[in-house]
């Protein structure tokens, strides 16, 4: 049985987004344990690890008809948000070729792929698309490769070229980012890119990163988690939109605050790309209410316990400093201070209603 989805979720206007009970258990839920502190926290992008979110390469779950939707109105509307500088074209066509054949090894029900040469065959059944084309030949397909197939994909994706011992995002598709631009990043370095990340920079967080992304090999992808919280289940929280979306703080009360405070969780996932050298970096994103992460005993506890101990520089970086003691005073009458598993696994298999 394929995935069920959900093509009629919205991430505005009334955001009718909701998680089914399924959708929840799968959550890639980020705490491992009951402290957070910003770290490399990298490991090999494998199966097993806590979530069904990690099984595949590129992770496709019910929002995802819905998800394109919204990407391509955020296309519609400002078509900088995907942006490739010309000497990436190589890795175009890598990235073209590495989601093509994830996703139709991973979801034959849902997307297949037939190659015969050059002349490839794609089609994507939950979209309706039926393409064939050249490979190499950007002119036989609608748009340029790397925006033709992020466009058929959760989450968003930077394109890294490794020159001078450094990385530098000299590509993306970015329509779903937490707070940051494409078209002010690109072209960016490493340590640029992530020159507003408070703390990281002085334990040497980025130092390390970098030098292990730097060996990255072909056939080794590696993942990692990051958190932050928004308002509604918004997917595009980016600088240009900020008039949309920033208001949205003001509006948490004691009333309100299960359903419109959402925990927003990034599967970042790694992949050297073979002809290139380049680094493809997606940045899967996740949405969960506060009410739904309510209904997993441990993970509600752990969200306590880490808010509670989350340094202010972090609170202030991630947005939470205005709504965060409404956070915890609901949270808190829950938390009987039991221990809990190690791991971010739910250890529940069904939800309450």
């Amino acid at each position: 049985m394929g995935i069920q989805f959900k093509p009629a979720e919205t991430f505005r206007d009334d955001f009718s987004y909701k998680n089914s009970d399924a959708a929840v258990l799968r959550f890639p839920f980020p705490f491992t344990e009951d402290k957070y502190m910003y770290s490399v926290n990298i490991e090999p992008h494998v199966k097993g690890g806590g979530s069904p979110t990690f099984e595949h390469a590129f992770d496709v779950d019910e929002h995802y008809i819905a998800e394109c939707h919204e990407r391509a109105l955020v296309l519609e509307a400002d078509p900088k948000r995907c942006q490739v500088l010309p000497h990436m074209m190589p890795a175009q066509w890598d990235t073209l070729e590495l989601i093509m054949q994830s996703l139709a090894a991973d979801y034959p029900e849902h997307f297949s792929l037939t190659r015969d040469g050059s002349n490839w065959h794609w089609v994507n059944r939950p979209l309706n698309i039926d393409q064939a084309f050249v490979f190499g030949d950007a002119s036989t397909l609608p748009c340029e490769p790397f925006e033709y197939i992020t466009r058929q994909a959760q989450g968003d994706f930077t394109l890294q070229d490794q020159r001078d011992n450094n990385l530098y995002v000299d590509g993306g598709m970015v329509t779903c980012q937490a707070d940051w631009s494409l078209e002010f990043d690109i072209g960016m370095s490493f340590h640029e890119w992530h020159g507003p990340v408070p703390l990281a920079h002085d334990i040497g967080v980025f130092d390390r990163a970098l030098q292990f992304l730097l060996r990255l090999q072909y056939g080794h992808p590696v993942r990692r988690l990051n958190w932050t919280m928004t308002i509604n289940p918004r997917m595009d929280t980016s600088p240009e939109n900020y008039p949309d979306w920033g208001p949205d703080r003001t509006t948490v009360t004691a009333e309100n605050v299960a359903r419109k405070v959402h925990l927003r969780v990034e599967l970042q996932t790694l992949f050297r790309l073979p002809r290139s050298n380049a680094v493809l970096f997606g940045i899967r994103c996740y949405l969960i209410s506060l009410q739904d992460i309510e209904r997993v005993e441990k993970w509600r506890k752990r969200l306590h316990r880490v808010l509670r101990t989350l340094p202010p520089e972090l609170a202030e970086y991630k947005g939470l400093t205005r709504y965060q003691d409404l956070i915890l005073s609901r949270l808190a009458a829950s938390d009987d201070g039991a221990p809990l598993s190690l791991g971010i696994q739910p250890d529940q298999s069904t939800l309450p209603a």
